[in-house]
């Protein structure tokens, strides 16, 4: 009769703590998914985006398709024009673009 408020009271305060040592494993799955697999994406899709905004007339490129050509001309918008063959020029989505192979330097 006498031992049974002393166990309610210490399930209470325990209580807490197991709440929260429960979600500790929760919020460390998230931390190494975080630093394993976001961070690493953003570093990607933040490379590629660079890239593809130093595009120059005269880079060699290949298409996420495969197509390896050569940059004409550089719209403003979302265009790439690429010479794939002599006289064979595509327009090109800027995003589409998986590789520069060469870069020109530029003029002086």
């Amino acid at each position: 009769m006498f031992a049974t408020p002393a166990f309610a009271q210490t399930a209470a305060s325990g209580g807490a703590a197991g709440a929260l040592t429960s979600f500790v494993p929760l919020i460390l799955i998230f931390v190494i998914m975080y630093f394993l697999l976001i961070r690493p994406q953003q570093k990607k899709v933040k490379e590629h985006r660079n890239m593809v905004d130093q595009l120059r007339r005269g880079d060699q490129v290949v298409t996420q398709g495969g197509i390896i050509g050569k940059v004409v001309h550089v719209a403003e918008g979302n265009e790439v024009q690429v010479e794939i063959a002599e006289g064979v020029k595509v327009k090109v989505l800027r995003h589409t673009i998986a590789q520069v192979i060469s870069k020109t330097e530029p003029v002086a």
